[in-house]
């Protein structure tokens, strides 16, 4: 590896590759160490292939991917939990991992004993750890249960001492492997409270996150990983964008003439896969009219389960209609995962389709709006609704039907963001 212009090279990673053996069962593991069996018994499942990755002093990074993508791997390679299989890897700092929160703990032992153990491993002296303890008792905030032993710890109180003892150690590298999410909503607020005085303090962050807003808010830099290949990095905006065309096979690697473009039904099997459908959605009507075919795409057209505050998004779906209807009317509504109802339109409202349809016709449906919801978690339900002889007629409604996320980097009080602009003279 050149050792020129390391001075503020915080990690450098160099044709990293981790590959690994994966054998049908026990004994071809065995076999095949004893040198038993000519044959090979062994699969090579490649977990990283020649990632090349630097993080300079000061920098807060974020790494994103799908579930088996490399994340952990690499984290595993820079904390020196792993070799690679091939590749060079400089660390230049002392490191603090929040991995595996409380990995090194020894049930037996009550909190300060393992508050003393844990960071013996990590390297310090006791003298050390005596100048943090109180601390780190404060952090973790679990009062007399320190001096009991941790297996008698609820799981709560066990990842707040842990968290505490890893954060509170003032590394030059921080580690987060999504320990943000620990605790209940005030421990989670003091562990990011925490999060911004590091990075106030010019320490160096790796942060990977399936929170995307949290990586939109405090990340400098993004790499995005698929399948243990780098797929580009770059600012979150661009990364996140990129990242959501991975999730529905969207993704275009660059100067590749291959669009990759799904029909309707393939849009629907990936939406699913990720998480965006519901699979056990209410619906009710009379049949008159189905809705299929129900996604949602961000400003660039590209299908996605994550929307960025402040962008355009559009809704759509196709009703089938297996009878003649005078003027159906197509409607959403968003709800919060708590089951409040936020807002909602319909085509009547927006005056936008007041037509009859005909029995074996097909509509496609589109709203299209700019995200002013707060970042967080969205349900929508549809509908296709109408009036016949001035009573009101539930034709299709499928409620909490797909999953959205609003990705943020500035809430606001309340539901929606006013987008307010503040002059102070």
């Amino acid at each position: 590896m050149a050792e020129k212009n390391l001075e503020n090279v915080a990690i450098r990673a160099e044709n990293i590759t981790k590959i690994y053996k994966l054998y049908d069962k026990p004994s071809d593991r065995m076999k095949e160490a004893l040198g038993l069996s000519r044959k090979c018994k062994h699969k090579e499942h490649y977990a990283l292939t020649d990632v090349d990755l630097t993080i300079y002093k000061g920098e807060t990074v974020g790494i994103i991917g799908t579930n088996g993508s490399g994340k952990s791997t690499i984290l595993k390679i820079i904390t020196g939990v792993l070799n690679p299989s091939k590749g060079d890897m400089l660390v230049n700092g002392r490191i603090s991992a929040l991995l595996e929160l409380g990995a090194g703990f020894n049930m037996e032992y009550n909190g300060i004993e393992n508050v003393y153990l844990n960071g013996t491993m990590m390297g310090f002296s006791e003298k050390e750890i005596d100048e943090k303890l109180q601390d780190i008792l404060d952090f973790a905030d679990i009062g007399d249960y320190v001096y009991q032993p941790c297996k008698t710890y609820s799981s709560g109180m066990f990842v707040r001492l842990a968290f505490a003892v890893a954060i509170n150690i003032e590394p030059e590298i921080l580690i987060v492997d999504e320990a943000l999410s620990v605790g209940d909503v005030f421990f989670q607020a003091k562990c990011y409270h925490k999060f911004e005085e590091f990075k106030a303090a010019g320490k160096t962050i790796i942060f990977v996150s399936h929170d995307l807003s949290s990586i939109a808010k405090y990340c400098d830099r993004v790499v995005l990983l698929n399948k243990g290949v780098k797929l580009g990095e770059g600012s979150p905006k661009e990364m996140i964008d990129a990242y959501k065309k991975v999730l529905v096979g969207q993704y275009q690697v660059p100067d590749s003439d291959d669009n990759n473009l799904l029909d309707d039904a393939e849009i629907k099997a990936k939406v699913s896969m990720m998480g965006g459908i519901n699979p056990d959605v209410i619906e009710y009507g009379t049949g008159a009219a189905k809705i299929t075919d129900y996604y949602v795409t961000d400003k660039n057209g590209t299908v996605t389960t994550a929307v960025i505050k402040g962008e355009e998004w559009t809704l759509h779906y196709t009703v089938e209609f297996t009878e003649d209807i005078k003027a159906p009317i197509f409607a959403f509504t968003v709800k919060n995962i708590r089951g409040t109802e936020i807002t909602g339109t319909n085509s009547m409202f927006e005056k936008a389709f007041l037509d009859g349809v005909k029995a074996g016709s097909r509509k496609k449906v589109s709203f299209k709006q700019r995200m002013d919801l707060q970042g967080g978690e969205y349900l929508l339900s549809l509908g296709v609704t109408g009036y016949e002889e001035d009573k009101f007629q539930v034709y299709h409604r499928l409620y909490d039907v797909l999953n959205i996320t609003v990705v943020s980097d500035k809430d606001t009080v309340g539901y929606y963001d006013m987008n307010s602009r503040v002059v102070v003279e």
